[in-house]
């Protein structure tokens, strides 16, 4: 499982959508209600309770800029909109071979 981080802006200062780590899924789906985090602006009181433990294969020291890696990506059909493949969507399954080019960049 990789970790992306949408676009964002800071202050003054917009930061560009990256992948910042490798996981492995180290558990089952599992229920639990506790919150863990502060719920994002306009997400009313969601705790998010389906989960899952995650193991960490590598954190990356620097963040993968994702708009440098569209060209190579097999599963981003549509390079000109390719945020459109990542919409709407908590988890994407993406082939082998976009992992290994996203990881070996880190």
């Amino acid at each position: 499982m990789l970790i992306y981080v949408k676009q964002e802006r800071r202050k003054d200062e917009i930061v560009e959508p990256r992948v910042v780590g490798a996981y492995e899924v180290a558990s089952e789906v599992f229920r639990d209600a506790r919150k863990i985090f502060k719920t994002p602006p306009g997400m009313g009181s969601e705790s998010f309770p389906y989960r899952i433990k995650l193991k960490p294969l590598k954190i990356f020291t620097k963040p993968v800029d994702f708009k440098s890696l569209i060209p190579e990506l097999k599963f981003i059909t549509n390079k000109k909109r390719w945020s459109g493949h990542l919409m709407g969507k908590a988890m994407r399954e993406i082939p082998e071979e976009d992992f290994q080019v996203i990881t070996s960049r880190a």
